[in-house]
């Protein structure tokens, strides 16, 4: 089949997706749909020759100007098109090769990540929420995640199974790898906890309801140092100051345990075959030293 827009392929390609995680087909659709508010404002329709180093100066303009984006967002959408320009040319869609240029880049600016301290983790740890049982397995749940460095979908889905001669062996959901991690002191303390009730696991609930409540959690528990972020938005760097309990993501926990364990001393090759990055470099930028 002939196409003859850019956003008229992508489009194609979106419909015909099978196995692709939901989230990530929803980043193609908002592309598509950026692509297509953009075609409107210019008022023509993007076709693969016409798109060169003026379309991408507009684009991110757009992007930034009148759609207020984040660096890092309007970036991830840059990649997508990327990635699409450069799937059309390999079948033969399209010869235009600037897509590869340096100058046509996926912009990004570093974020604001925190992580928890071994002093921190235990005050979470140790703090009684047994008055409040969604803050109770909330806790429970993400003390697991910080002393496995498992992402959430892994670590909110370890069935007993998992388990065995101390140890936790998964097949990791977005890379499909194979890991084995040591059982914490932490995480069989809590594996004995719910051994009767859950499988010897928490019940899972959503990474958004999660996010929410972890925030509960850090403010309960007076992680309150105060932390600085600068970021853009519509152009314009912002500086705000936030509560560091207002920062607490799930992720948090899967950051924590690399950074952590780098502090004490472990090689980071080791922490590597258990967080999935590939490269020292790619590791060194993750953790926060």
């Amino acid at each position: 089949k002939e196409f003859k827009t850019v956003a008229e392929y992508i489009e194609h390609h979106i419909k015909g997706l099978t196995g692709k995680k939901p989230n990530t087909v929803k980043q193609y659709g908002q592309t598509l749909r950026l692509l297509k508010e953009f075609d409107i404002s210019k008022g023509k329709k993007i076709t693969f020759d016409k798109v060169d180093l003026d379309f991408y100066s507009d684009f991110v303009e757009f992007l930034t100007t009148d759609k207020k984006f984040s660096p890092n967002w309007i970036g991830k959408n840059i990649k997508n098109l990327k990635l699409f320009l450069g799937e059309a040319f390999e079948r033969g869609l399209h010869t235009n090769l600037i897509y590869k240029s340096k100058k046509f880049k996926s912009i990004s600016e570093d974020v604001e990540s925190i992580y928890l301290s071994e002093e921190e983790l235990l005050k979470i740890y140790n703090h009684d929420f047994s008055k409040n049982k969604k803050l109770e397995k909330t806790r429970d749940l993400f003390i697991i995640g910080c002393y496995t460095g498992l992402r959430f979908s892994d670590f909110s889905q370890l069935k007993i199974e998992n388990i065995k001669d101390g140890e936790i062996k998964v097949k990791t959901q977005k890379t499909g790898e194979r890991v084995v991690i040591p059982i914490h002191w932490t995480v069989k303390e809590i594996l004995e906890k719910y051994s009767e009730t859950a499988k010897g696991l928490p019940r899972p609930i959503s990474n958004q309801k999660m996010n929410e409540y972890l925030k509960d959690i850090g403010e309960e528990v007076k992680i309150k140092e105060n932390i600085f972020l600068t970021t853009t938005k519509g152009g314009m760097k912002v500086q705000t100051s936030v509560p560091k309990y207002n920062l607490i993501t799930t992720h948090t926990g899967r950051r924590s345990f690399a950074t952590n364990l780098f502090i004490q001393g472990f090689p980071s090759i080791s922490i590597m075959k258990i967080t999935g990055h590939r490269t020292e470099k790619a590791f060194m930028k993750y953790i926060k030293i």
